[in-house]
């Protein structure tokens, strides 16, 4: 049964272009892992300093290896969370 999470990030605009980037870092790492069947980030369109990021991974073990990878701690823990304003996650499981 495939897990989904769905991530809203926000950033005060002048931060953008650095959460953006490290975003896009951890996307390609991510897209490497070998439980990840998708990681998408999108920049809201309507909201400066607005993400959304589409992650789906073969189970909830696979999102937890992701989390436990240094390329997670590396760009989200340290570098997009602590420019962030304001985070929503929602996790599901396909049906």
């Amino acid at each position: 049964m495939a897990y989904a999470v769905v991530a809203h990030y926000r950033c005060a605009p002048a931060d953008g272009t650095a959460v953006r980037a490290a975003l896009l870092r951890a996307q390609e790492a991510t897209r490497a892992e070998p439980s990840n069947q998708q990681y998408e980030v999108h920049a809201v369109a309507d909201e400066p300093g607005g993400f959304l990021l589409y992650e789906r991974y073969d189970d909830a073990a696979g999102f937890e290896a992701h989390k436990a990878a240094p390329h997670f701690r590396e760009q989200i823990v340290e570098t997009v969370w602590p420019l962030l304003t304001e985070r929503s996650v929602t996790f599901a499981e396909s049906l």
